[in-house]
């Protein structure tokens, strides 16, 4: 069932990771070939709404220079003040006094010109000529800006003269007085006056329809925008270039991920019948960590450390086969071997030693199974031991399940033995789990205990920790402890117990009785550092 399982979680995993690395290369693909044209497109959109806007400007300055004039429209200051105007405008081609349509004098001279019909005129007041008969034909090429007796033309194509990196690109200006279905009032190319509803309240934004990646730009000086459309087919070549470099490499990606994946299901099957082949061979041992009473320096007690050497040589940490023993369900069976090895070690050593103590870890499935009181209650008649040389350390994980873990707990306590969290503030443990629970010690966590006489962020963490401990009576095992600084803010803040470097590295339970018989129960520090 377990190896079924694994396979079936490869296979899809597999499948995953050979389908979607190509697949988001792709998606990314478009989104940078998108970005990419869009800029050019604003680009382009943002330059004819600037020159438009230049264009506006000069006609309205010469416009306005004009009626300040105190002599006629057509006096001779007048006409001169038009041909200055002319000359030093980069975007106006004449300026003059209109009436009725015709242009009565201008910077070309006195030769009436009739401007043909109006476009529209704006909310604002200004009239536009966008067909301008010359003679016999219609000079569609020059557009007239008329506000007042006076009216500036421009060249129509000035605006739109903006260098396109790709052929084909539309461009043209939409009046927003016009109607929504009407025409630009100068284009090149095909531009659709209904791109302007995309734009809604924003300044700028970039859409593709009609075959078109479309970029609108509004003017802040003007009621215009700006319009510049890319042909679709651009973008489908940009979006190829660059999917021709991200696929092929998502695709090794993807097939490197698979591997992977393939050699971490069989790791997993490998390592879970490794697992249970250790169990049978007697692979696994325990190693003991001394517990000291910081205020007199005693060894109260020890922390049993289950560890596995394969037959190799390679030690395999607890945290990896932990995991795996979870997860294959054997996790019952490592905690019956770690009470086997407990009382082949212990033999009547608390008989001896009634005050010293064992820690022993449990798990979190194993806090959900009655027969673990039996065991332990087992453990205690083999080896002569007090329920008070127990304590059973419980991970914060293990007590999310309240339900099945509190009668269990409750179950240890009635018997007379202790409990305690174990790497306390490192999971899901909050005050009300802590309050609804009857525990007898609490255990600070080494993360926390290195940041002492540190500035990390979490130094201060201590501090809570421990007030948190005294508010609910319990008693305190700070872990990690390497540095004789630690042990004395420890201890001063009022924390009982501590284990670590500083005072014993894990150590066989022959080496455990070997430093108690040679030291007692305060056991030198270097002493037992240099074993």
């Amino acid at each position: 069932m377990e190896k079924r399982l694994v396979f079936a979680v490869a296979v899809v995993g597999v499948v995953l990771a050979i389908i979607v690395p190509p697949w988001l290369a792709w998606n990314e693909a478009q989104r940078q070939a998108y970005q990419t044209e869009s800029t050019l497109a604003l680009g382009y959109a943002k330059d004819v709404l600037r020159r438009l806007d230049e264009t506006g400007g000069q006609s309205l300055q010469g416009i306005e220079r004009l009626e300040r004039i105190g002599s006629g429209p057509c006096s001779p200051e007048a006409q001169a003040l038009m041909r200055q105007i002319d000359l030093t405008s980069t975007y106006i081609q004449a300026i003059g006094h209109i009436s009725n349509g015709t242009l009565i004098c201008s910077s070309m001279g006195y030769a009436p010109v009739s401007l043909g019909a109006q476009a529209f005129r704006s909310s604002t007041g200004v009239i536009l000529y966008t067909a301008i008969p010359i003679g016999d034909s219609i000079m569609s090429r020059l557009v007239g800006f008329q506000r007042g007796k006076f009216v500036a033309l421009f060249h129509r194509d000035l605006p739109l003269d903006t260098w396109t990196a790709v052929p084909g690109v539309s461009l043209g200006v939409v009046h927003l007085d016009l109607p929504v279905t009407g025409d630009p009032i100068i284009h090149r190319g095909h531009v659709d006056g209904r791109w302007r509803l995309r734009l809604e309240r924003r300044f700028d934004t970039t859409f593709v329809a009609d075959g078109y990646l479309v970029a609108v730009v509004r003017s802040r000086r003007f009621p215009i925008v700006g319009i510049a459309a890319v042909p679709e087919i651009h973008l489908s070549h940009q979006t190829m270039n660059l999917a021709k470099r991200l696929v092929p490499a998502s695709m090794l990606a993807g097939l490197a991920l698979a591997v992977a994946i393939v050699l971490l299901a069989r790791r997993q099957v490998s390592l879970a019948n490794s697992l249970r082949q250790g169990l049978r061979h007697h692979e696994f041992f325990l190693a003991y960590q001394p517990v000291v009473e910081l205020t007199s320096g005693r060894w109260v007690g020890v922390e049993a450390l289950l560890r596995w050497r394969r037959p190799t040589g390679e030690l395999i940490g607890p945290d990896v086969f932990i995991a795996v023993a979870e997860q294959t369900g054997t996790i019952n069976r490592l905690t019956e071997r770690v009470l086997e090895l407990l009382q082949h070690d212990l033999g009547d050593f608390l008989v001896h030693h009634p005050e010293f103590h064992i820690a022993l870890n449990l798990s979190a499935h194993d806090l959900t199974c009655d027969n673990i009181v039996r065991m332990l209650e087992r453990l205690l008649m083999e080896t002569g031991a007090k329920p008070a040389n127990l304590i059973v350390e419980v991970t914060e994980r293990a007590l999310l399940d309240l339900a099945s873990a509190g009668p269990v707990l409750a179950a240890l306590r009635a018997r007379g033995i202790e409990v305690a969290i174990d790497d306390f503030g490192t999971g899901y443990s909050s005050l009300s789990y802590l309050e609804s629970l009857e525990l007898d010690f609490l255990k600070i966590d080494r993360c926390f205990i290195e940041t002492i006489g540190t500035r990390a962020p979490t130094s201060q963490v201590v501090q809570h920790i421990i007030a948190i401990a005294r508010t609910m009576g319990l008693r305190m095992v700070a872990e990690g402890v390497e540095t004789e600084a630690q042990a004395r803010y420890l201890a001063e803040h009022g924390v009982q117990y501590a284990q670590g470097w500083l005072f014993a590295k894990a150590m066989s339970f022959k080496e455990l009785v070997s430093a108690l018989n040679e030291h007692g129960s305060t056991v030198n520090v270097t002493a037992t550092n240099d074993r």
